[in-house]
């Protein structure tokens, strides 16, 4: 029989030693159903997540590695936990910190752009597209309040009608038939009532302060034109740039020759001038009217009906001078407007004056109902827009850091670039499906961590009862059974450094 000494020393080994579970002890978990496998970490080792950080520059010189973090702070929100700090408490049992995470949200030097195009860019591969490819544009606002929040400032909120405090952001997506996946974002900033920086950037070069720069002088046309290129050059096609009458403008117009894209804008009721030539009694005569007088002159009583759906249109061929002033040459491009409104039955009340939108587009030879076909796919955006306030944590940080805002709006597109590629992979009916099976596994996982602290307890019971034959090494088995627990839940919720290691072969 081994002396106790040499039980003590062997105990105590165990207890500092232990980096890993034992392969057999895996095994048996696994096939006896008492350990789940983790969904997210599947789809974290399906991309390459080590690589593609790597490849974008993500370093970080000492203490818990780069990937680990940014793996921590993709998942955090899968366990519905309110905040970071929560997250880091309860959820990864204080094996990294809250400072370690909100510490890599507020690195300036870190291109979270990059990051985001790589994962979008597996995304956009492992979608089966047979149908029609388009760049769809918009913005969203993220109500933000606070003296010390740099970047914020008035927005005019298209959906209540009104001015609001906060951060608009401007998104780049591809649409199609099978999907959608957020390709760039950029935060703008408008000069009104902008609240600038509490604390300068400690790197004037860094990428973070050439993103503040930019989201304070670009307009957001611009930037559109900026990430398309990108998407571009990352070799990510598509056929048309959709966007609503918000972006709407020359600028884009502009883009979408650039691009060899075709464009199906909707346009305000500005005061644009578009060039009708009509023949008057033998000759050809120039009118330039605006989409009100237009309206006025070639389509108030000259409403058809679209054949299968419960609209009215026009279709105006007209050419449209893209400079943006006179100063400029000209440049004139035939576009073909598309005029909509509801169609009126006898039954029921006339449509009002203003009841009606315009269309652009820049091929003249698409009908009225393949035009409100393309368009109806910026729809897509809306429900990515909707689905990242309220499930990905879309400017949900709790950091007054400028650098955490720009991770932010990308870490939520991490997150539904991951959900894509795991509705693929899982084969899933919905995004939303895809979510909800990610949420579950991960919070069983988190239960069980949780609910070994009550086995613990029984266990220590059991323990102090076996103290008289025992002694002192109770606390010795207690701190081995500890070690090998908590060792359990890194390889399970997390990503264990063997793993990482083999990963990176």
């Amino acid at each position: 029989m081994k002396s106790k000494s040499h039980l003590n020393r062997t105990l105590m080994h165990r207890a500092t030693k232990i980096t890993e579970l034992p392969a057999l002890t895996v095994d048996f978990l696994h096939h006896s159903g008492l350990l789940m496998d983790n969904l997210f970490a599947s789809l974290w080792k399906r991309i390459g997540m080590k690589t593609l950080l790597s490849r974008a520059g993500f370093k970080k010189r000492s203490g818990t590695a780069i990937d680990e973090v940014v793996y921590a702070l993709s998942l955090w929100l899968w366990l519905k936990k309110a905040s970071i700090g929560l997250f880091a408490r309860e959820g990864l049992q204080g094996s990294i910190g809250k400072d370690v995470l909100y510490d890599t949200m507020n690195r300036e030097d870190l291109n979270w752009r990059k990051c985001h195009e790589q994962i979008a860019a597996k995304a956009v591969r492992g979608l089966k597209v047979s149908g029609k490819r388009a760049f769809v544009v918009d913005d969203t606002i993220g109500r933000r309040f606070g003296k010390k929040m740099p970047g914020i400032s008035s927005h005019f909120d298209h959906t209540s009608g009104r001015h609001v405090m906060g951060q608009q952001v401007v998104t780049l997506g591809l649409s199609c038939e099978e999907g959608f996946v957020p390709l760039d974002s950029e935060l703008f900033i408008s000069q009104s009532k902008a609240q600038g920086l509490h604390q300068p950037f400690r790197d004037g070069r860094s990428t973070v302060a050439k993103r503040y720069r930019v989201a304070q002088q670009q307009t957001k046309p611009e930037m559109v034109k900026a990430m398309v290129h990108r998407a571009l050059r990352a070799n990510i096609m598509a056929d048309y740039l959709l966007a609503d009458a918000w972006i709407g403008s020359k600028t884009m117009i502009r883009l979408s020759h650039e691009a060899s894209l075709t464009a199906v804008l909707r346009m305000k009721k500005n005061k644009m001038k578009y060039r009708v030539t009509e023949c008057h009694q033998g000759t050809l005569k120039n009118l330039d009217l605006d989409i009100k007088a237009l309206y006025q002159h070639a389509v108030r009583k000259a409403w058809q009906r679209i054949p299968g759906q419960p609209y009215q249109s026009k279709i105006v061929d007209v050419t449209l001078n893209l400079a943006e002033n006179d100063k400029m040459p000209e440049q004139w491009a035939h576009v073909r407007l598309l005029f909509v409104r509801g169609s009126v039955d006898t039954n029921k009340a006339k449509a009002g004056k203003h009841d009606w939108a315009v269309f652009l587009c820049t091929d003249t030879a698409l009908s009225a109902m393949e035009i409100l076909e393309l368009y109806a796919m910026r729809w897509a955006i809306e429900v990515y827009f909707k689905e990242s306030k309220q499930h990905l944590g879309f400017l949900k940080e709790q950091s007054n850091h400028y650098a955490a805002y720009v991770a932010s709006i990308h870490l939520a597109a991490i997150r539904f670039c991951l959900l894509v590629i795991g509705k693929q992979m899982q084969g899933a009916s919905t995004i939303a499906q895809m979510r909800q099976e990610l949420c579950s596994n991960s919070t069983d996982i988190s239960f069980a961590a949780k609910l070994w602290q009550v086995f613990r307890a029984v266990i220590s019971g059991a323990l102090d009862e076996l103290k008289s034959v025992l002694g002192d090494m109770t606390e010795v088995v207690l701190e081995t059974i500890d070690a090998h627990i908590q060792c359990l839940f890194v390889q399970v919720l997390q990503l264990d450094p063997k793993t990482l290691r083999l990963e990176a072969l």
